[in-house]
């Protein structure tokens, strides 16, 4: 396996475009783990005190459209 001294060392050596595609795989992957974990807050129930805020805010009438 690899050390990370070892792959910050392949990638500074990277050409630009293999750079920017490095890039772009580490930014989808962020993205990847991210939906994945509010899909989980939201199937525990972590994320309910957001609707429960969003329907209190509408009973007062402080919602606006978008």
């Amino acid at each position: 396996m690899s050390t990370l001294e070892e792959i910050q060392s392949a990638i500074t050596s990277l050409s630009p475009e293999d750079y920017a595609r490095l890039r772009q795989w580490f930014a989808d992957r962020d993205w990847e783990r991210w939906d994945r974990q509010i899909e989980e807050d939201a199937a525990s129930g972590k994320l309910n005190f957001l609707i429960e805020e969003a329907v209190v805010e509408k009973a007062q009438g402080r919602l606006r459209e978008l």
